[in-house]
């Protein structure tokens, strides 16, 4: 009873509250389909306990199974890590190398970044994933990119089950006129005594699942290279991004200064190890990392500053004339701005006329910028920043981005 009481209660049990998004509803709904079609279709195709070929088949389709859901779990409930409220460095000089985090009331620490989804900063940031409703980071890098290996390894064995079995029932009732293409099947079929009928609705649902397996196979498995290119370079896709400003902004400048990524250790070895380790523990403590002999433990954080401040000296103040709800498909806005806006789970903002915007990227129908607050909200650490419809704001006739105020008030967190 005991035992089942610690299995039962634990701390974080408030953390089964991620389950209740669409990403892991879709996910786990992918999963379930594809599973529970891969099991019936196999017992209909190859009954596991007639030959030994039907035992290692099954055997291997629970595996599968089992495997991508306890990664699938972990990289949703270990999460990735949190910067601790309030951090900040043992050495009071090495402050002025880093991002002070107004939300989370201290500094980020290198390689972490602040979430808005999560409301906290994460360690060694990849992404926020809405597959899993978690964030991508130090501590489930390593079970959400075996997730990625897994699903797409599962779903080609569960599509050439479902493939298989198909054929199989569909041999002899219709001709598809592949006389020259025929598979020899007699063992399976001279063994094999269906105990389950393959009807209308049974083919539909297998060819429903065959369609989910195979989608799934190309989406995962593009991720899943992406993901293993950067942990190969010890990089996560945020550093990627930094590092590809780093080398614009001395382009830009012509500074002649040479970026060095402080945290490729020359080694896709030891990057990989970095990641992966035989514990299931990754390397670090999150907070401080192993690097390049070329640089130091601020490079990264230096170089984050640089462009922070480039931004600030580069955005540029609009003034709101038309007002706009921050609906994320605004049929009002017209049919080009509705179809051209941006594919990205960053927010939009809700606009009023009259309020100062300062805008820092931004495509022909779509800005992005911060909004000007008052001196309050400011030191509450509030921020508002999104998208919002170019046709809703108009460039101010003087640019006041570069005065003290201006910057005191787009300062990040």
């Amino acid at each position: 009873m005991n035992f089942l009481s610690a299995i039962i209660v634990f701390e974080n049990l408030h953390e089964l509250r991620r389950l209740c998004h669409w990403g892991p509803v879709v996910a786990l709904t992918v999963i379930a389909v594809c599973s529970s079609m891969a099991i019936l279709d196999s017992i209909i195709w190859y009954w596991p306990l007639d030959t030994t070929g039907g035992s290692i088949n099954f055997i291997m389709l629970i595996n599968w199974t089992v495997l991508i859901l306890y990664n699938y779990f972990n990289a949703m409930f270990v999460g990735p890590g949190y910067i601790p409220s309030a951090w900040k460095p043992e050495n009071q000089r090495d402050a002025m190398y880093l991002q002070f985090c107004r939300v989370c009331h201290g500094y980020k620490a290198p390689r972490s970044h602040h979430c808005r989804k999560c409301n906290r900063c994460v360690m060694k940031m990849d992404h926020h994933c809405p597959w899993i409703n978690n964030c991508c980071g130090h501590l489930n890098h390593a079970y959400f990119t075996t997730f990625l290996f897994l699903a797409p390894l599962g779903c080609i064995h569960a599509a050439f089950i479902f493939i298989m079995t198909m054929y199989t029932q569909l041999y002899d009732r219709i001709s598809f006129g592949w006389s020259t293409v025929k598979l020899d099947m007699s063992a399976p079929r001279r063994l094999h005594y269906p105990i389950m009928p393959f009807g209308v609705a049974a083919f539909a649902a297998t060819l429903f699942a065959l369609g989910l397996a195979l989608g799934t196979t190309i989406a995962v498995g593009m991720l899943f290279f992406i993901q293993l290119k950067v942990i190969m370079r010890n990089k996560t896709s945020i550093e990627v991004w930094i590092e590809e400003k780093a080398k614009d902004r001395i382009q830009y400048y012509q500074t002649g200064e040479e970026f060095i990524f402080p945290y490729d250790l020359c080694s896709r070895w030891e990057n990989f190890k970095q990641v992966f380790t035989w514990s299931g523990v990754p390397a670090g403590n999150g907070i401080e990392w192993p690097i390049n002999e070329k640089c130091h433990q601020y490079t990264l954080t230096i170089e984050q500053l640089k462009q922070k401040a480039d931004k600030r000296v580069r955005s540029v103040q609009y003034r709101v004339v038309e007002d706009y709800n921050g609906a994320c498909c605004p049929i009002r806005m017209g049919l080009i701005t509705f179809f051209r806006m941006p594919c990205t789970e960053e927010p939009r903002i809700k606009l009023t006329k009259g309020e100062i915007i300062f805008a820092t990227r931004g495509t022909k129908w779509w800005m992005y910028g911060d909004k000007v607050l008052d001196e309050e909200q400011t030191k509450a650490g509030v921020r508002i920043r999104g998208w919002f419809p170019r046709r809703c704001v108009e460039k101010c006739l003087y640019d006041s981005a570069n005065n003290t105020a201006a910057s005191e008030e787009k300062k990040d967190k």
